[in-house]
């Protein structure tokens, strides 16, 4: 029984996330400044894997048809194949997918491809070593994530997406290097444009790079045309390369916002409701669970948090700006993105 919002949007997708860690400090999401001493959540206040597909199971009675685990980084997160077999198995859920740095997917792309896992998304946001041993706060070669993206081709993940957050002035030079590297591979490369997620990654607008720049870029070179949306809820602006070499994708929640067609809402790792990216707070779920709540007052529960929603903030972004304020809003690492 889909459910939907005050703005009439439908819940049609659930992001995951299985942990708040993260092995690398990628400066737009977790600055080594910050991060490298922080005091991550202790075990005994992460949902275990039985809370999250109980919570999943909910999700599907109430519309939800796509579930992507996140973190942190998600594969930090100890026989994450378990899980993984248990959310395959839910009735109506028909994409389940997983986004990663990629650093660990040799040791896991099989049994995480066994379980049931369909589709992945790698972050890659420079082919330079130097560039991305400094985006990632690790001094973390390119060639272990590509080592990743190997073992997971190995293991039959098809079509991967490579996600790429453009920053100006960082990796904006990157950009045709990474179109030409992947053209022809059958992955689907997305650019994504520098946002302002969290309060700790100094986001400034002259930072971003616009759809619009990105796709001209890379039409000058290699000619593209847009396609339609695969989907209604879809966030990326998608074009393919006149020559056939496959297609590329443009997230741009900050010049072209999808308020909307949003249909996701986000669980942290200790089992918070975020109903927006750049939410300031979520709704504790948790308690519910552990609490002895049956499945119809948690059903209830979520079906008046949705129903209650009209997060639009990207929409909401440049009206504050004019005013001179700033929303709170909840770091990435801590919902997953």
């Amino acid at each position: 029984m889909p459910i939907t919002d005050l703005l009439q949007r439908t819940l049609s997708d659930l992001r995951i996330s299985v942990t708040d860690r993260c092995n690398l400090r990628c400066n737009y999401c977790m600055p080594a400044e910050l991060y490298d001493g922080h005091r991550f959540l202790p075990k005994q206040e992460i949902l275990d894997f039985e809370e999250i597909a109980r919570l999943a199971r909910l999700f599907a009675t109430l519309g939800v048809r796509k579930l992507r685990l996140t973190g942190g980084e998600p594969l930090l997160r100890r026989e994450l194949d378990r899980l993984v077999r248990a959310l395959a198995k839910i009735p109506g859920i028909d994409d389940l997918a997983l986004t990663t740095n990629g650093l660990l997917l040799p040791a896991q792309a099989a049994g995480l491809r066994a379980a049931g896992l369909r589709r992945l998304t790698v972050s890659l946001d420079a082919l330079d070593d130097a560039i991305f041993a400094r985006m990632n706060g690790r001094g973390v070669p390119v060639a272990e994530v590509l080592a990743g993206l190997a073992a997971a081709e190995a293991a039959g993940f098809t079509r991967i997406k490579i996600n790429a957050v453009i920053e100006r002035g960082v990796n904006d030079g990157e950009v045709l290097r990474l179109a030409e590297h992947f053209r022809g591979t059958g992955h689907v490369l997305r650019f994504i444009e520098f946002m302002d997620v969290g309060e700790s990654n100094g986001w400034k607008m002259e930072r971003v790079v616009s759809a619009t720049e990105i796709a001209r870029l890379i039409d000058a070179r290699f000619p593209l045309e847009p396609l339609e949306r695969e989907r209604d809820p879809e966030t990326a602006l998608r074009y393919r390369y006149r020559d056939g070499a496959g297609e590329i994708g443009i997230i741009a929640s900050v010049t072209r916002p999808f308020c909307g067609a949003c249909s996701r809402a986000r669980l942290s790792a200790k089992g918070e409701l975020f109903t927006c990216l750049f939410a300031a707070s979520g709704f504790d779920l948790r308690a519910l669970l552990r609490g002895g709540a049956t499945d119809l007052e948690i059903l209830r529960a979520l079906e008046q948090r949705w129903g209650a929603r009209e997060d639009r903030y990207s929409e909401r972004r440049a009206e504050a700006a004019a005013r001179g304020e700033s929303l709170p809003k909840v770091e990435m690492s801590y919902i997953g993105g």
